[in-house]
Formats: C-alpha cells, sequence, structure tokens
C-alpha cells in the first residue's frame, strides 16, 4: 500500500460510484474538499495520507471489503516496482 495507490482506490471508487471525488467525500460525510488533489500533498511537498476512519468510511459507503477497496489501486502499486 502506497500514498499512490490509495489515492488511486479513491479516484476509481469515485468513478465506479458514478461521483465527483466531491461526491465521494459528501458521501462519507466529510468536507467536499476532503479528497481534492490539491490536499494530497503538503505545501512542503510531503504526502498526505487519509486517516484510518476516512478509508474505513470509504469501504462503508463503497459495500466493498478492505481487499476489494484496496486492489483498486493496486495499479499504482505496480507501477512504482
Amino acid at each position: 500500500m502506497t500514498h499512490a495507490s490509495i489515492w488511486m482506490a479513491i479516484d476509481k471508487l469515485a468513478a465506479i460510484q458514478g461521483k465527483s471525488c466531491s461526491g465521494l467525500a459528501k458521501s462519507c460525510g466529510l468536507d467536499a474538499t476532503a479528497f481534492n488533489k490539491s490536499k494530497r500533498w503538503t505545501p512542503y511537498g510531503k504526502p498526505r495520507w487519509p486517516s484510518g476512519n476516512t478509508i474505513s468510511k470509504l469501504i462503508q459507503v463503497s459495500g466493498m471489503t478492505d481487499e476489494e477497496f484496496f486492489s483498486l489501486g493496486a495499479d499504482a502499486d505496480n507501477a512504482e516496482q
């Protein structure tokens, strides 16, 4: 699991559900900007990771298993190897 794979999984989940990242965030009860690309990195270039609670909400909203959700980002992990 990498930073890229988590964010790829979130992007793919939004697409599967026919939503924008903002719409997906709202579905999770989060601020609409929570998954914006601009919030994935700090101003100093450090990666920002979604919290465990946020990932739990994503999995719950999606109806997927943990494994199904994380497999959405597998392409990113394979590209980094």
